[in-house]
């Protein structure tokens, strides 16, 4: 009996923790099935609820989250397949962005929904202008119609499609081509805020800052692409480029420095011909190496060299003040005078203006007689040379020996006697080489009160020479 009762009471009490385990079970299912259900049913809605994602698209498309607005329309269009306006507003966003054949599709579904409206129909004319217009500026690009090709992309594609990045990118092109390098700098600063890894955009910003030969900014641009791609062909040639371009211009700085002129020409012309359209940076190698080419006494060399800067800068005071020495090297006075006073008004370099009063005195003596040439002597003849050459053009020019050009031979004759008494006197000699005007000071021949062999016009005249003159009665 005790047996039993004890096993009857361990069935009791097995039967009794199976029920509670299974109203446990039963329990915690229960609240599952509260706990989840308003999250089932509320993604359930959402996902069929197409009147909801079309509303939210809208608020997207509001706040100019296209992205989302996107996606919340496919969604839409999927879970309710004839929903119009779903079909339309995704037509437009795709417009937008210059998806074209996309957008076509979707005014298209909405035209067979919506037969004949006039709003789709019209963005759909706008949609075909604003691809032939793409089309067309990337063909006029390519065949250097800068002018027309930029019209075509302001006024048509990026009206229709302003936020299309394959637009955007040409026109920043066509910038660059054109050499408006502050808008190049503009114009990519909006895109790169949208995308601030658009390897492309950082291109060709980096090149707008070195065509404006701010070399530094230029080369972050580069690095920072090449972070980002470090076999992009574009950045690495462009990076490599100008660190070569640095390196060359600053070899034909230092060897100027030092003295080495030579390889200083060879390094500046290297440099120029890194990138002969590079003007910003060029106008400083073309003067670099006008500067060198003074120092080396290459007239003509530094007269090109400086040209070629004022070509791009007219009114740089130094290319202006070395094409000045360069003319007096080549004996062009007045224009060294022209160009030294051009750069003395735009500079206050004692230089500049030392050397537009050489030039001033240089060209006054061109303007007198050069006592030198009248003997057909060097400015280095020696006291006996001049002596010779006299005797020489004195005997060869006597009026007594040129009967049949009397006038001529006097006259003749008397720029010889003034040329002899002031190159043969040291102290007038020293004067003439200085650039003192020796005629204002009543010396020499040709003016009043100057030397006069014929002694005031008499009829016969007598000169003298120690070792007599041949076939006369003349001793000196």
């Amino acid at each position: 009996m005790d047996m039993f009762g004890i096993g009857s009471g361990m069935d009791f009490l097995a039967w009794r923790g199976m029920v509670y385990t299974l109203l446990l079970l039963n329990f915690v299912f229960a609240c599952q099935l509260l706990l989840l259900q308003p999250l089932v049913s509320a993604l359930d809605g959402q996902s069929v609820d197409a009147a909801e994602l079309f509303e939210r698209a809208s608020q997207s498309i509001k706040v100019k989250s296209y992205t989302d607005a996107l996606d919340d329309l496919n969604a839409a269009i999927e879970a309710d397949p004839s929903l119009s306006e779903a079909y339309f507003k995704r037509a437009s966003i795709l417009r937008r962005f210059c998806r074209y054949e996309d957008s076509e599709k979707s005014y298209q579904r909405y035209l067979e929904l919506k037969p004949g409206d006039a709003n789709a129909e019209k963005e759909l004319s706008q949609l075909h202008q604003a691809k032939t217009a793409l089309d067309s500026a990337w063909t006029l690009f390519e065949s250097k119609d800068i002018e027309r090709a930029l019209e075509h992309v302001d006024k048509v594609v990026l009206v229709f499609s302003p936020a299309c990045s394959k637009a955007k990118l040409l026109k920043v092109k066509l910038l660059l081509e054109s050499k408006d390098y502050a808008a190049v700098i503009s114009e990519t600063g909006y895109i790169l805020k949208e995308d601030e890894n658009n390897l492309e955009a950082l291109l060709l910003r980096g090149r707008a800052y070195y065509y404006l030969a701010d070399h530094d900014v230029a080369q972050r641009h580069y690095q920072k692409g090449l972070r980002l791609d470090p076999e992009h062909s574009d950045l690495k040639k462009a990076y490599f480029g100008l660190k070569k371009l640095i390196k060359k211009t600053k070899s034909a700085e230092e060897n100027a420095s030092k003295g080495k002129l030579r390889a200083s020409v060879e390094d500046y012309k290297a440099a120029i011909a890194l990138d002969p359209n590079h003007t910003a940076h060029n106008v400083n190698l073309y003067l670099g190496l006008c500067k060198v080419s003074v120092r080396l006494g290459r007239g003509n060399n530094a007269l090109k060299s400086c040209n070629e800067a004022l070509n791009i800068e007219p009114e740089l005071a130094e290319a202006l003040h070395q094409r000045g020495e360069a003319k007096l090297l080549l004996e062009d006075w007045e224009g060294a005078v022209e160009d030294l006073k051009q750069a003395g008004e735009n500079s206050q370099d004692e230089d500049i203006h030392e050397a537009l009063h050489r030039a001033e005195r240089l060209l006054k003596m061109s303007k007198r007689k050069d006592w030198y040439k009248i003997l057909g002597i060097s400015r280095t003849a020696a006291k006996a040379e001049i002596k010779r050459a006299y005797k020489k053009l004195a005997l060869q020019w006597h009026p007594d020996k040129n009967v049949n050009n009397r006038e001529e031979a006097e006259n003749k004759f008397r720029e010889i006697a003034a040329a002899y008494e002031i190159l043969s006197d040291e102290e007038k000699r020293a004067r003439f080489d200085r650039g003192e005007d020796l005629e204002d000071m009543g010396m020499g021949g040709g003016g009043g009160g100057g030397f006069d062999p014929f002694g005031g016009g008499g009829q016969q005249y007598t000169f003298h020479f120690e070792d007599g003159f041949p076939g006369g009665g003349f001793s000196f």
